[in-house]
């Protein structure tokens, strides 16, 4: 190899060393802005929660206070005095309705069964809780008999 053929091969070496140096050098670089812009935002919104916490703890509590509230609620009105039914004959599902009550099974024929779902205060009925008494209503309400299959039953005695 001759002695310009070594130079131009140990320049083009130490370009493409270079620029890998380089490439690698910036993208820390530019990793490192990332992280510092990262940590420089939540400092901030550190800050900006921080001014509100106790607010938010309270009304956090209030409302978690009241959600116990109603669900305490909820699975003890077949025992509260102005409950319309028999509570022998409701049980408690919990979502998306509170109960079913198979009026008229106390006495071994069921005449009705009617789904109640318990509120308190002034909450209101969820999506799901008004479709489902939109299919109520509508009559889409069907019985079926589900049986397991009987290979997962069966017992092998031998």
């Amino acid at each position: 190899m001759q002695f310009a053929e070594l130079r131009l091969v140990l320049l083009l070496a130490a370009a493409v060393f270079f620029l890998l140096a380089g490439f690698i050098i910036g993208m820390r670089l530019a990793r490192y802005r990332a992280e510092s812009a990262y940590v420089e935002i939540l400092r901030q919104k550190e800050a900006e929660w921080g001014e509100g916490e106790e607010q938010r703890r309270k009304l956090a509590i209030a409302r978690s206070r009241q959600i116990i509230g109603g669900n305490f609620s909820e699975q003890l009105a077949p025992y509260l005095p102005d409950f319309p039914f028999d509570p022998t004959e409701a049980r408690f599902i919990g979502k998306p309705v509170d109960f079913l009550v198979f009026k008229g099974l106390s006495q071994g024929a069921v005449q009705e069964v009617v789904f109640v779902e318990v509120k308190s205060g002034g909450s209101k009925m969820n999506r799901n809780e008004a479709s489902l008494k939109a299919a109520i209503d509508d009559k889409r309400v069907r019985f079926i008999e589900y049986r397991v299959p009987q290979n997962l039953t069966r017992t092998d005695e031998n």
